[in-house]
């Protein structure tokens, strides 16, 4: 049954992490920016420039990553793939409702991942609906 829970739930929950835990003040939108872009280590390139990494690029970058299983899970038919597109609606549905209403939620970084949490949840159901069609449509002849 833990196939179910969407993946896309660890970096919202990192990021509630950084945002409430990280820093001490109110946590507003500069103080979540300042958390989230503090680099916390850097690359040098070929180029000989230096690319920084912050905790929100991680978090970004694990999303992703987090994404492409979640489109590998919605090609599933079993009747897991349904509660799991039941959840990851819960979850869009809750950071959608932080990112508009409470004020550390209100970065890039954040915008980022709800579109991320958004796309799991269109790609759940349209692959599920067609999957569904294709079934009907063999079923038929």
């Amino acid at each position: 049954m833990l196939i179910a829970i969407p993946l896309l739930l660890i970096p919202a929950v990192l990021y509630n992490i950084v945002v409430l835990f990280g820093g001490s003040g109110d946590g507003g939108v500069t103080q979540a920016d300042v958390l989230l872009r503090d680099p916390l280590f850097a690359v040098t390139m070929t180029s000989g420039a230096q690319w920084t990494i912050g905790s929100g690029d991680l978090i970004l970058f694990l999303g992703l990553i987090l994404l492409f299983f979640e489109l590998l899970k919605s090609t599933s038919s079993q009747r897991v793939a349904i509660v799991n597109h039941a959840l990851s609606m819960i979850l869009f549905i809750g950071v959608l409702i932080e990112f508009l209403l409470l004020p550390g939620f209100a970065t890039s970084t954040f915008f980022l991942i709800v579109t991320m949490i958004l796309l799991d949840v269109l790609a759940g159901f349209i692959v599920t609906i067609v999957a569904s069609r294709k079934d009907l449509d063999f079923g038929g002849a």
